[in-house]
């Protein structure tokens, strides 16, 4: 059943937030690879960090007359610029619900409804925003899959809306069939979620094939995991948290440090992009 929380205020007051109880018992080894990183203190879990999420957001030009729709906010680091934005609505869809009740704990406070559901079916209203974006999630999914999320982001948005997405990225472009295969198996290994990015091109088919015309788009070094990075998204006294438990918590990091040395092999091959398309502004 959709649950939801809705909350009327200032966006100035949003409480710190804390890694959710997903996985709570769960051995490290075990979880995805996301959540290690939440575990270990990471706030920016996005491939292209958190200036790649600025420009996203700049090139999606949220107003206080946009109607927002977030699949899979996580932590809700990007909900929490959005909401600064001062949208007439927000609603941020997550499947996990220990994840949507530290949103909702973490954006106490503000203008903003948490529903609890999936991506290709949140069960909002159609047509209902002139925004929808998601981060980080596209990537780990079948391209059937994609395809569903890509047809309730459209089912949502109002004719004239915009799309934008940030996530992984092959390159280049006609990336060596092996070795797209060898990274494709490498990454759902280790993280522990099957992965599947697009190379650019691939990406602003796969949007054109459903519909958006692509009228924005970035890339940025996949460098989820370097020290410098890590300073940049998280500012150095999260640096030093995310440090200190990585150093106090072997078990989260072997994983960590084993996620950062695939990113490293495969760093020539593997980079950030962001996209943003727009809706026909037909009813079609």
């Amino acid at each position: 059943m959709m649950q939801r929380s809705y909350v009327h205020s200032s966006e100035e007051n949003i409480s710190p937030v804390n890694p959710p109880l997903v996985g709570e018992g769960q051995h490290p080894d075990k979880m995805q690879g996301h959540w290690v990183l939440a575990r270990a203190g990471k706030r920016v879990l996005r491939p292209g960090g958190i200036e790649l999420t600025r420009q996203m957001l700049d090139a999606l030009a949220i107003s206080p007359q946009d109607s927002v729709v977030e699949f899979a906010p996580g932590l809700g680091i990007t909900a929490a610029m959005v909401l600064k934005r001062r949208p007439v609505a927000y609603w941020g869809v997550e499947r996990e619900p220990a994840a949507a009740e530290c949103l909702r704990d973490r954006l106490a406070g503000t203008k903003a409804e948490i529903v609890l559901g999936l991506a290709e079916q949140s069960g909002l209203p159609g047509a209902c925003a002139t925004v929808v974006y998601g981060e980080a999630m596209l990537s780990m999914q079948s391209q059937e899959q994609k395809n569903r999320i890509v047809t309730e982001a459209r089912r949502l948005l109002a004719p004239g809306g915009r799309y934008g997405i940030h996530e992984l990225c092959y390159s280049p472009d006609d990336l060596l069939d092996h070795l797209h295969h060898e990274i494709q198996a490498a990454l759902s290994k280790e993280i522990h979620v099957g992965v599947q990015p697009l190379s650019r091109s691939e990406w602003i088919r796969f949007f054109e094939q459903n519909g958006l015309k692509v009228t924005w788009s970035a890339e940025a070094p996949m460098h989820l995991l370097q020290p410098q990075r890590v300073l940049r998204d998280e500012g150095l006294r999260g640096s030093l948290r995310v440090a200190f438990n990585v150093a106090t918590n072997p078990k989260l990091r072997h994983r960590i440090f084993a996620m950062r040395q695939l990113f490293t092999k495969y760093r020539e091959h593997l980079r950030a992009i962001s996209l943003v398309g727009q809706r026909e502004s037909t009813n079609a």
